[in-house]
Protein backbone atom coordinates (compact mmCIF):
# COMPACT_ATOMS: atom_id res chain seq x y z
CA UNK A 1 0.00 0.00 0.00
CA UNK A 2 1.41 3.40 -1.00
CA UNK A 3 2.56 5.70 1.80
CA UNK A 4 2.50 9.47 2.12
CA UNK A 5 5.63 11.15 3.51
CA UNK A 6 7.18 14.62 3.61
CA UNK A 7 9.80 15.46 1.00
CA UNK A 8 11.62 18.41 -0.57
CA UNK A 9 11.03 19.18 -4.23
CA UNK A 10 12.23 21.69 -6.80
CA UNK A 11 9.07 22.55 -8.73
CA UNK A 12 10.63 24.81 -11.37
CA UNK A 13 13.99 26.22 -12.43
CA UNK A 14 15.50 28.54 -9.84
CA UNK A 15 12.44 28.59 -7.58
CA UNK A 16 12.93 28.01 -3.84
CA UNK A 17 12.48 24.40 -2.82
CA UNK A 18 9.26 23.28 -1.11
CA UNK A 19 8.35 20.72 1.52
CA UNK A 20 5.41 18.72 0.14
CA UNK A 21 3.61 15.42 0.57
CA UNK A 22 5.18 12.64 -1.51
CA UNK A 23 3.46 9.37 -2.35
CA UNK A 24 5.85 6.38 -2.11
CA UNK A 25 4.55 3.17 -3.72
CA UNK A 26 5.19 -0.31 -2.37
CA UNK A 27 8.39 -1.77 -3.81
CA UNK A 28 8.04 -3.78 -6.99
CA UNK A 29 10.41 -6.48 -8.27
CA UNK A 30 14.01 -5.49 -7.61
CA UNK A 31 13.04 -2.43 -5.58
CA UNK A 32 13.27 -1.34 -1.95
CA UNK A 33 11.68 1.30 0.27
CA UNK A 34 14.18 2.90 2.63
CA UNK A 35 13.39 4.91 5.74
CA UNK A 36 15.86 7.77 5.41
CA UNK A 37 17.77 8.72 8.56
CA UNK A 38 20.14 11.35 7.17
CA UNK A 39 20.82 13.03 3.83
CA UNK A 40 23.61 15.48 2.96
CA UNK A 41 22.98 18.67 1.01
CA UNK A 42 25.17 18.26 -2.06
CA UNK A 43 25.97 20.82 -4.77
CA UNK A 44 24.41 18.46 -7.31
CA UNK A 45 21.02 19.06 -5.68
CA UNK A 46 21.49 22.76 -6.30
CA UNK A 47 22.38 21.97 -9.93
CA UNK A 48 19.04 20.16 -10.21
CA UNK A 49 17.16 23.09 -8.73
CA UNK A 50 18.87 25.48 -11.15
CA UNK A 51 18.07 23.30 -14.18
CA UNK A 52 21.75 22.44 -14.69
CA UNK A 53 21.12 18.69 -15.02
CA UNK A 54 17.96 18.54 -17.13
CA UNK A 55 14.49 20.07 -17.20
CA UNK A 56 12.48 17.09 -15.92
CA UNK A 57 10.80 19.09 -13.15
CA UNK A 58 9.54 18.59 -10.52
CA UNK A 59 12.56 16.98 -8.87
CA UNK A 60 12.55 15.14 -5.57
CA UNK A 61 15.93 16.30 -4.30
CA UNK A 62 18.53 14.58 -2.10
CA UNK A 63 20.78 11.63 -2.86
CA UNK A 64 23.63 11.51 -0.30
CA UNK A 65 21.86 9.38 2.26
CA UNK A 66 21.78 6.54 4.76
CA UNK A 67 18.82 4.79 6.32
CA UNK A 68 17.13 1.50 7.12
CA UNK A 69 15.45 -0.79 4.59
CA UNK A 70 11.73 -0.92 5.39
CA UNK A 71 10.51 -3.31 2.71
CA UNK A 72 11.74 -5.03 -0.45
CA UNK A 73 10.09 -6.28 -3.60
CA UNK A 74 10.10 -9.62 -5.31
CA UNK A 75 13.48 -11.13 -6.13
CA UNK A 76 15.54 -8.94 -3.77
CA UNK A 77 18.13 -11.00 -1.90
CA UNK A 78 21.10 -8.70 -1.20
CA UNK A 79 19.30 -6.57 1.40
CA UNK A 80 16.41 -7.20 3.78
CA UNK A 81 14.10 -5.17 6.02
CA UNK A 82 16.05 -3.81 8.98
CA UNK A 83 19.38 -3.53 7.17
CA UNK A 84 21.27 -0.25 7.65
CA UNK A 85 22.33 0.95 4.20
CA UNK A 86 24.11 3.75 2.40
CA UNK A 87 22.35 4.71 -0.83
CA UNK A 88 24.36 4.88 -4.04
CA UNK A 89 23.44 6.26 -7.43
CA UNK A 90 25.37 3.74 -9.55
CA UNK A 91 23.65 0.39 -9.06
CA UNK A 92 25.67 -1.81 -11.40
CA UNK A 93 23.83 -3.99 -13.92
CA UNK A 94 26.32 -6.89 -14.01
CA UNK A 95 25.74 -7.45 -17.72
CA UNK A 96 26.98 -4.46 -19.75
CA UNK A 97 30.31 -4.54 -21.57
CA UNK A 98 32.11 -2.84 -18.65
CA UNK A 99 30.70 -5.27 -16.09
CA UNK A 100 31.48 -8.28 -18.29
CA UNK A 101 35.09 -7.10 -18.59
CA UNK A 102 35.46 -7.00 -14.80
CA UNK A 103 35.20 -3.22 -14.51
CA UNK A 104 31.80 -2.76 -12.84
CA UNK A 105 32.73 0.67 -11.47
CA UNK A 106 32.41 1.86 -15.07
CA UNK A 107 28.98 0.21 -15.51
CA UNK A 108 27.27 1.77 -18.54
CA UNK A 109 23.75 0.60 -17.66
CA UNK A 110 23.21 1.46 -13.99
CA UNK A 111 19.61 1.13 -12.92
CA UNK A 112 17.03 2.88 -10.77
CA UNK A 113 13.59 2.03 -9.44
CA UNK A 114 11.12 1.46 -12.27
CA UNK A 115 8.13 2.93 -10.41
CA UNK A 116 7.79 6.66 -9.83
CA UNK A 117 7.11 8.51 -6.61
CA UNK A 118 4.46 11.18 -7.10
CA UNK A 119 2.73 14.19 -5.62
CA UNK A 120 -0.73 13.59 -4.18
CA UNK A 121 -2.29 14.77 -7.47
CA UNK A 122 -0.42 12.06 -9.36
CA UNK A 123 2.34 14.27 -10.79
CA UNK A 124 5.41 12.08 -11.28
CA UNK A 125 8.61 13.17 -9.54
CA UNK A 126 12.13 12.86 -10.94
CA UNK A 127 14.34 11.65 -8.07
CA UNK A 128 17.75 13.33 -7.95
CA UNK A 129 20.33 10.84 -9.25
CA UNK A 130 17.62 8.19 -9.09
CA UNK A 131 17.36 8.43 -5.30
CA UNK A 132 15.30 11.39 -4.00
CA UNK A 133 16.29 11.20 -0.32
CA UNK A 134 15.17 14.58 1.00
CA UNK A 135 12.17 12.58 2.09
CA UNK A 136 11.21 10.54 5.13
CA UNK A 137 11.11 7.45 2.89
CA UNK A 138 12.23 6.81 -0.65
CA UNK A 139 11.84 4.13 -3.32
CA UNK A 140 15.05 2.93 -4.98
CA UNK A 141 16.41 -0.03 -6.91
CA UNK A 142 17.61 -2.57 -4.37
CA UNK A 143 21.06 -2.40 -5.97
CA UNK A 144 21.25 1.21 -4.80
CA UNK A 145 21.29 -0.02 -1.19
CA UNK A 146 24.70 -0.98 0.20
CA UNK A 147 24.60 -2.71 3.57
CA UNK A 148 27.12 -1.37 6.10
CA UNK A 149 27.81 -1.67 9.84
CA UNK A 150 24.85 -0.14 11.74
CA UNK A 151 27.22 1.20 14.41
CA UNK A 152 28.09 4.08 12.06
CA UNK A 153 26.48 7.48 12.46
CA UNK A 154 23.86 7.93 9.70
CA UNK A 155 24.92 11.57 9.19
CA UNK A 156 28.52 10.53 8.53
CA UNK A 157 27.79 7.28 6.66
CA UNK A 158 25.42 8.92 4.21
CA UNK A 159 28.15 11.21 2.92
CA UNK A 160 29.81 8.21 1.28
CA UNK A 161 26.77 8.16 -1.00
CA UNK A 162 28.19 10.98 -3.10
CA UNK A 163 30.65 13.76 -2.27
CA UNK A 164 33.02 12.11 0.16
CA UNK A 165 33.22 8.94 -1.94
CA UNK A 166 33.82 11.03 -5.06
CA UNK A 167 36.79 12.75 -3.44
CA UNK A 168 38.27 9.70 -1.73
CA UNK A 169 37.92 7.67 -4.90
CA UNK A 170 39.42 10.40 -7.10
CA UNK A 171 42.64 10.04 -5.10
CA UNK A 172 42.68 6.33 -4.31
CA UNK A 173 40.88 4.71 -7.25
CA UNK A 174 41.19 7.07 -10.22
CA UNK A 175 44.43 8.82 -9.34
CA UNK A 176 46.09 5.70 -8.00
CA UNK A 177 47.92 7.73 -5.34
CA UNK A 178 50.62 5.61 -3.75
CA UNK A 179 53.04 5.74 -0.86
CA UNK A 180 55.44 8.67 -1.11
CA UNK A 181 53.57 10.44 -3.94
CA UNK A 182 53.06 14.18 -4.09
CA UNK A 183 49.45 15.26 -4.59
CA UNK A 184 47.82 18.63 -5.22
CA UNK A 185 44.07 19.18 -4.82
CA UNK A 186 42.55 22.25 -6.45
CA UNK A 187 39.30 23.25 -4.76
CA UNK A 188 38.79 22.19 -1.15
CA UNK A 189 35.05 22.02 -0.63
CA UNK A 190 33.50 18.72 0.41
CA UNK A 191 34.82 16.71 -2.55
CA UNK A 192 38.27 18.30 -2.58
CA UNK A 193 38.70 17.89 1.17
CA UNK A 194 37.77 14.23 0.79
CA UNK A 195 40.43 13.92 -1.92
CA UNK A 196 42.96 15.34 0.56
CA UNK A 197 41.88 12.71 3.07
CA UNK A 198 42.09 10.00 0.40
CA UNK A 199 45.63 11.03 -0.48
CA UNK A 200 46.56 10.82 3.17
CA UNK A 201 45.02 7.36 3.50
CA UNK A 202 46.98 6.22 0.45
CA UNK A 203 50.28 7.31 1.98
CA UNK A 204 51.10 10.46 -0.02
CA UNK A 205 54.10 12.24 1.44
CA UNK A 206 53.20 15.75 0.28
CA UNK A 207 49.59 16.92 -0.03
CA UNK A 208 49.03 20.46 -1.31
CA UNK A 209 45.58 21.99 -0.84
CA UNK A 210 44.69 24.88 -3.18
CA UNK A 211 41.73 27.22 -2.70
CA UNK A 212 40.79 30.89 -2.49
CA UNK A 213 39.05 30.49 0.88
CA UNK A 214 41.18 30.43 4.03
CA UNK A 215 38.46 28.51 5.91
CA UNK A 216 38.55 25.66 3.40
CA UNK A 217 42.34 25.56 3.48
CA UNK A 218 42.26 25.30 7.28
CA UNK A 219 39.78 22.43 7.06
CA UNK A 220 41.97 20.68 4.47
CA UNK A 221 44.95 20.91 6.83
CA UNK A 222 42.97 19.15 9.55
CA UNK A 223 42.21 16.35 7.10
CA UNK A 224 45.82 15.81 6.09
CA UNK A 225 47.10 18.60 3.82
CA UNK A 226 50.80 19.19 4.47
CA UNK A 227 50.86 22.51 2.58
CA UNK A 228 48.28 25.07 1.47
CA UNK A 229 48.15 27.57 -1.38
CA UNK A 230 45.83 30.58 -1.43
CA UNK A 231 45.36 30.89 -5.18
CA UNK A 232 43.79 34.32 -4.82
CA UNK A 233 47.19 35.62 -3.69
CA UNK A 234 49.63 33.31 -5.51
CA UNK A 235 49.92 31.55 -8.87
CA UNK A 236 48.75 28.02 -8.14
CA UNK A 237 50.97 26.35 -10.76
CA UNK A 238 54.12 28.13 -9.62
CA UNK A 239 53.32 27.45 -5.95
CA UNK A 240 52.75 23.72 -6.53
CA UNK A 241 55.98 23.47 -8.53
CA UNK A 242 57.91 25.29 -5.85
CA UNK A 243 56.60 22.88 -3.23
CA UNK A 244 57.61 19.85 -5.33
CA UNK A 245 61.22 20.68 -6.12
CA UNK A 246 60.30 22.48 -9.32
CA UNK A 247 58.81 19.34 -10.87
CA UNK A 248 55.08 19.45 -10.22
CA UNK A 249 52.94 16.95 -8.33
CA UNK A 250 52.63 13.27 -9.23
CA UNK A 251 48.82 13.55 -9.09
CA UNK A 252 46.77 16.74 -9.40
CA UNK A 253 43.06 16.57 -8.68
CA UNK A 254 40.73 19.25 -10.04
CA UNK A 255 37.75 19.30 -7.69
CA UNK A 256 36.33 22.51 -9.20
CA UNK A 257 35.70 21.56 -12.81
CA UNK A 258 36.35 24.80 -14.67
CA UNK A 259 38.62 25.31 -17.72
CA UNK A 260 40.98 27.55 -15.77
CA UNK A 261 41.38 25.12 -12.86
CA UNK A 262 41.86 22.21 -15.26
CA UNK A 263 44.65 24.12 -17.01
CA UNK A 264 46.24 24.75 -13.62
CA UNK A 265 46.04 21.03 -12.87
CA UNK A 266 47.50 20.14 -16.27
CA UNK A 267 50.54 22.38 -15.88
CA UNK A 268 51.02 21.75 -12.15
CA UNK A 269 51.69 18.01 -12.58
CA UNK A 270 55.06 16.40 -13.04
CA UNK A 271 56.08 14.93 -16.39
CA UNK A 272 54.21 11.65 -16.84
CA UNK A 273 52.00 12.64 -13.92
CA UNK A 274 48.25 12.25 -13.66
CA UNK A 275 45.43 14.80 -13.79
CA UNK A 276 42.09 13.74 -12.30
CA UNK A 277 38.96 15.76 -13.06
CA UNK A 278 36.31 15.14 -10.41
CA UNK A 279 34.67 18.59 -10.35
CA UNK A 280 31.67 18.62 -12.70
CA UNK A 281 31.76 21.21 -15.53
CA UNK A 282 28.66 22.82 -17.00
CA UNK A 283 27.67 22.09 -20.63
CA UNK A 284 28.90 25.36 -22.12
CA UNK A 285 32.47 25.11 -20.81
CA UNK A 286 35.24 24.58 -23.37
CA UNK A 287 38.89 23.59 -22.83
CA UNK A 288 41.78 24.67 -25.06
CA UNK A 289 45.25 23.14 -24.64
CA UNK A 290 48.18 23.00 -27.07
CA UNK A 291 48.18 19.46 -28.43
CA UNK A 292 51.98 19.45 -28.34
CA UNK A 293 51.81 20.02 -24.57
CA UNK A 294 49.38 17.14 -24.18
CA UNK A 295 51.83 14.91 -26.04
CA UNK A 296 55.00 16.33 -24.57
CA UNK A 297 53.98 16.18 -20.92
CA UNK A 298 52.85 12.55 -21.18
CA UNK A 299 51.08 10.88 -18.30
CA UNK A 300 47.34 10.50 -17.97
CA UNK A 301 44.31 12.79 -18.10
CA UNK A 302 41.43 11.09 -16.31
CA UNK A 303 37.85 11.81 -15.34
CA UNK A 304 36.59 10.34 -12.09
CA UNK A 305 32.99 9.12 -12.11
CA UNK A 306 31.79 8.80 -8.52
CA UNK A 307 35.38 8.20 -7.49
CA UNK A 308 35.40 5.09 -9.73
CA UNK A 309 33.93 3.33 -6.73
CA UNK A 310 32.23 -0.02 -6.46
CA UNK A 311 29.79 0.56 -3.58
CA UNK A 312 29.58 -3.10 -2.55
CA UNK A 313 33.39 -3.16 -2.22
CA UNK A 314 34.19 0.35 -1.02
CA UNK A 315 31.37 1.45 1.32
CA UNK A 316 31.72 -1.36 3.90
CA UNK A 317 35.51 -1.01 3.90
CA UNK A 318 35.38 2.75 4.41
CA UNK A 319 32.78 2.44 7.17
CA UNK A 320 35.07 -0.05 8.91
CA UNK A 321 37.92 2.50 8.71
CA UNK A 322 35.56 5.14 10.12
CA UNK A 323 34.61 2.93 13.07
CA UNK A 324 38.31 2.22 13.69
CA UNK A 325 38.95 5.97 13.95
CA UNK A 326 41.09 6.01 10.79
CA UNK A 327 38.66 7.89 8.52
CA UNK A 328 37.18 11.07 10.00
CA UNK A 329 33.83 11.26 8.23
CA UNK A 330 32.41 13.31 11.10
CA UNK A 331 34.71 16.18 10.11
CA UNK A 332 32.62 16.72 6.98
CA UNK A 333 29.37 17.27 8.90
CA UNK A 334 29.35 21.04 9.44
CA UNK A 335 25.77 21.15 10.73
CA UNK A 336 22.59 19.10 11.01
CA UNK A 337 19.32 20.64 9.88
CA UNK A 338 15.62 19.79 9.65
CA UNK A 339 13.90 18.96 6.37
CA UNK A 340 12.63 22.51 5.97
CA UNK A 341 16.17 23.91 6.22
CA UNK A 342 17.39 22.83 2.78
CA UNK A 343 16.92 26.19 1.04
CA UNK A 344 18.96 27.98 3.70
CA UNK A 345 21.60 25.23 3.51
CA UNK A 346 21.96 25.92 -0.22
CA UNK A 347 22.77 29.54 0.62
CA UNK A 348 25.42 28.58 3.19
CA UNK A 349 26.93 26.08 0.74
CA UNK A 350 27.05 28.71 -2.00
CA UNK A 351 28.87 31.09 0.37
CA UNK A 352 31.41 28.40 1.29
CA UNK A 353 30.38 28.40 4.94
CA UNK A 354 30.01 24.62 5.25
CA UNK A 355 31.53 21.37 4.02
CA UNK A 356 28.20 19.60 4.41
CA UNK A 357 24.83 20.40 5.91
CA UNK A 358 23.01 17.17 6.73
CA UNK A 359 19.26 16.73 7.03
CA UNK A 360 18.41 14.51 10.00
CA UNK A 361 15.07 12.71 10.14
Amino acid sequence: MAQQVRGVIARSKGAPVEVVTVVVPDPGPGEAVVKVQACGVCHTDLHYREGGINDEFPFLLGHEAAGVVESVGEGVTDVAPGDFVVLNWRAVCGDCRACRRGRPWYCFATHNAKQKMTLTDGTELSPALGIGAFAEKTLVAAGQCTKVDPAASPAAAGLLGCGVMAGLGAAINTGGVGRGDSVAVIGCGGVGSAAVLGARLAGASRIIAVDVDARKLAAAQKLGATHTVDSSAADAVEAIRELTGGNGADVVIDAVGRPETYQQAFYARDLAGTVVLVGVPTPEMQLELPLLDVFGRGGALKSSWYGDCLPSRDFPMLIDLYLQGRLDLDAFVSETIPLDGVEQAFERMHKGEVLRSVVLF
